[in-house]
């Protein structure tokens, strides 16, 4: 210190009297000093410790850190792995189980971001050696998470399937098992603290997973031949819920719309699981409408569960077996539902007990998938941008050469539309062909077919053809698929309203040829004609068509809207003049030794006789009560594995494959396009009904136990005949024909 300063201790006088104590001339010794103010004391550190500003370049700068820290972490554990040392790598791969996160600690999502980013690093190091790394990043619940993992997750699963194609596989089985029903109740395990107010529900989670999917399938070309499979094997079985159906349905139906190399798989295996549930349906909805339990069953379909919020769903699953899994390992069950029965046919059947809960709940999963596939085929095409722009419109298509005008948006999309129904239609005819049609079982499922042919003339005109090719003009087909598709030729053209007069007469008119031609054949024994049961078949078809069309087949001005009264002066005229000239073969088939009517289903046979005799086209009652044909003609029957042939041609006579639709949820679609019979019956007076039972009931005197097949079985008072073939069904009746019929096991291939 400065000793002329006036701060200096020689400049301080001694005090005046006397002598100061030593404590005190030490302190005197001491600068005096002023306590320091509060103003003071803030300009001192407010000019010389200023605090640092967080800067963007601050904030990059530590993020950078971060970053370098966590990658550093990771070649430093991929290092140890490769020279023997594990420690490291497991550390590393449980960062990304979150069920050993803590509940008290912050959200993992920032410092999951980092591990994925580093990982986007080293993804060229990540061989098959690292699989439980690449496992365990796969299962991170991330389309539960916040909106920047799944940004960047989605990056790292790109990167990794170009440069490692042989995660794909794995990579797409976890997207699959991500579209079921369970994938949102497992992802809640995670138990991760909450990153937005706002509710995660099924459809943004499943919105997630279709991003991805779409992102992948830009990247690799062949995607779809590996992921159609992993679909499939993760399909749920018949016995889960109708959420968990619904749920992997509509997902299935979603990459139809982006993936339309797989649409025809997909759409198979959907209506593979319709015919499965559908075959188990073999009651008629009115029992369990009086059980009391459909309509509750039915409320549950009003909840979608993509508005679900996850979290909020029970995780077990009331409608699943125990057994589910295991048995619907191996993809799917039988088809047909006769496929576990006995394979004595002399044992007596089993009478078992009607489970109307069960069958209920499979009522309702058919008609929920249904409904779907409806509500999918019905939608308007979307146009679908590329996942990287989705805001930028789909591109038109180029010409070299301009041209002078260019077409509207609305013609574009009507052309756009008509093109996808065709493809559409073109799926679901060769489904049928392959699946459905050789299913004898199915109530519902074809359907299907019959609302689509009614959406255009050209798709109704191809479905009769196609049915009538099969019946009639391919030998080589099977006896059973044939006379199948005979049955629905009979089926569609009665039932559907959308087919013309001109469409049923040239149905009939081929019919009545073929029965012609193998009439002449059989006479003749020239050989060329038939199996028998085909041509029953055809015989039933042309009696059930006539039965709701004879109005078209009359040969006039192709009204045929004729009052009750002067109905019979109107047709009692010469049968050449009335009909059309085809129709007088029918005529002869009746009377033929093959007695086709004596194998017709008994709805139609005495229907048939009721209508011919009615409008005057023939009188055939006496045929009913006639005795059976000659044993010649039955040992021509089809053979067949088991059992007798008689009870497996009823099988075929009694298939309508368009009965009465009744499914309460999808039936809007198919009730304006479909003809009811209380619409198309005679309605004459009833003593002319009375009278004609009564020569029924005397012909059936007379034959007495003789009879043998489908016309013997049941008395059938005619006030009731109307409304029993207005409701034709195949379900089983508690007959003794019924319980001792013999299974058809059917290929669904068709050659």
């Amino acid at each position: 210190m400065d000793p002329h300063s006036r701060l200096s201790q020689f400049n301080q006088r001694p005090p005046k009297a006397g002598p100061a104590a030593i404590k005190s001339r030490h302190m005197d010794l001491l600068p005096l000093q002023k306590s320091p103010s509060l103003d003071r004391f803030t300009k001192k550190f407010t000019h010389d410790l200023r605090r640092p500003i967080a800067t963007n370049s601050r904030i990059k700068k530590n993020e950078r850190f971060s970053k370098d820290m966590y990658l550093a972490f990771v070649n430093n554990a991929l290092q140890q792995k490769f020279l023997g040392d594990n420690e490291s790598y497991d550390m590393l791969v449980d960062q990304f189980n979150v069920k050993k996160m803590s509940y008290d600690a912050p959200s993992p999502i920032p410092q999951l971001c980092l591990w994925l980013q580093a990982l986007i690093h080293v993804v060229s190091r990540l061989d098959r050696t690292h699989m439980a790394l690449i496992e365990a990043v796969l299962r991170l619940p991330w389309m539960t998470m916040d909106s920047s993992l799944v940004k960047t997750y989605t990056s790292f699963i790109q990167i990794l399937v170009s440069a490692r194609p042989e995660y794909l596989s794995l990579v797409l089985n976890r997207i699959a098992q991500d579209f079921t029903y369970q994938s949102g109740l497992q992802a809640l395990d995670a138990s991760l603290p909450e990153s937005s107010s706002a509710p995660l529900t099924r459809r943004i989670v499943y919105d997630r997973i279709h991003h991805l999917l779409r992102h992948l399938l830009t990247l690799v070309p062949t995607l779809p031949t590996t992921l159609q499979p992993l679909l499939v094997q993760h399909f749920p079985h018949k016995r889960q819920s109708q959420a968990s159906q619904i749920t992997y349905i509509r997902n299935m139906l979603r990459i139809t719309n982006y993936c339309p190399e797989i649409a025809d798989s997909l759409l198979s295996t959907i209506i593979d699981r319709a015919i499965q549930i559908d075959v188990e349906i073999q009651v008629e909805l009115e029992e369990l409408e009086a059980s009391g339990s459909a309509q509750e069953q039915a409320d549950l379909f009003d909840l979608d569960p993509f508005d679900t919020v996850v979290g909020q769903e029970q995780s077990n699953d009331p409608g699943e077996d125990a057994d589910g899994s295991e048995e619907g390992s191996d993809g799917f069950s039988d088809l047909s539902s006769e496929a576990d029965a006995q394979d004595d046919d002399d044992a007596p059947p089993v009478a078992e007990p009607l489970d109307l809960g069960r069958i209920t709940e499979m009522v309702n999963k058919l008609d929920a998938i249904l409904k779907l596939l409806f509500d999918h085929f019905d939608r308007p095409p979307s146009p679908s941008p590329s996942p990287s722009t989705p805001s930028t419109p789909a591109t038109t298509r180029l010409t070299s050469s301009p041209r002078p005008r260019s077409p509207s948006p609305a013609a574009e999309t009507e052309e756009s539309r008509t093109l996808q129904q065709l493809a559409q239609f073109h799926t679901l005819l060769a489904i049928f062909t392959r699946t459905i049609l050789c299913t004898f079982r199915s109530r519902y499922t074809q359907f299907l077919l019959f609302w689509f042919a009614s959406r255009n003339a050209a798709f109704a005109d191809l479905f009769l053809g196609e049915l009538v090719a099969h019946a009639l003009l391919e030998p080589a087909q099977s006896e059973v698929a044939r006379a199948a598709a005979a049955s629905y030729v009979a089926s569609f053209v009665s039932r559907a309203i959308f087919i013309g007069r001109d469409e049923a007469r040239g149905a009939v008119r081929v019919l009545c040829r073929f029965l012609e031609h193998d009439a002449d054949a059989f006479e003749t024994g020239s050989g060329g004609a038939a199996p028998p049961s085909v041509f029953y078949a055809v015989a039933q078809a042309v009696f059930l068509i006539f039965c709701f069309r004879w109005r078209d087949l009359v040969e006039g001005d192709g009204n045929g809207e004729v009052g009750c009264d002067g109905e019979q002066e109107a047709l009692a005229g010469p049968s050449k003049k009335m009909w059309m000239a085809e129709l007088s073969i029918i005529q002869r088939v009746v009377a033929c030794p093959l007695q086709p009517l004596k194998f017709c289903s008994e709805n139609v046979a005495r229907q048939f006789a009721r209508v011919a005799h009615a409008t005057g086209f023939m009188y055939v009652f006496p045929l009913l009560a006639a005795p059976p044909p000659a044993r010649s003609a039955e040992q021509q029957l089809p053979a067949l594995p088991s059992g007798s042939s008689i009870n497996a041609l009823s099988e075929l006579t009694s298939f309508f494959p368009f009965d009465p639709y009744k499914l309460p949820r999808s039936s809007s679609y198919i009730e304006p396009i479909y003809r009811e019979w209380a619409g198309v019956a005679i309605d004459c007076d009833e003593e002319e009904d009375e009278e004609e039972e009564e020569e029924e009931e005397m012909g059936e005197r007379v034959a007495g136990q003789r009879r043998f097949g489908p016309v013997d079985r049941l008395d059938v008072e005619a006030d009731g005949l109307g409304a029993s073939f207005g409701g034709m069904s195949i379900s089983p009746v508690p007959a003794p024909f019924h319980s001792t019929a013999v299974p058809l096991e059917i290929s669904s291939t068709v050659v």
